[in-house]
């Protein structure tokens, strides 16, 4: 039945049609994919784990979403998110 389950996963990816995790990160500022996994609890069920790891690795800022695609990278690391020590303030907010 396993052997089954994974070709219907692999026939779904193809059609970008699975279902993956994607998790945004702040801090660090990624965008990571897990999948593909055949339905949306599959994906939820799995994305426990990930989050465990991504805690423990003291990211910050994370949301989890899960969504049929098909991402042709499995991590986006956003460099210029992480080179802004201020993070969306401005420098000079306040004083004036």
């Amino acid at each position: 039945m396993n052997e089954i389950k994974e070709l219907l996963i692999s026939l779904l990816n193809l059609f970008g049609l699975a279902c993956w995790a994607e998790i945004v990160t702040e801090k660090p500022g990624c965008t990571y994919y897990f999948g593909p996994f055949f339905s949306k609890q599959d994906a939820e069920t799995a994305t426990k784990g990930y989050l465990e790891d991504l805690q423990q690795e003291n990211a910050q800022g994370i949301n989890i979403s899960i969504k049929r695609c098909k991402p042709q990278d499995l991590t986006i690391y956003d460099e210029l998110a992480d080179l802004n020590p201020y993070h969306g303030s401005p420098v000079f907010s306040g004083q004036m």
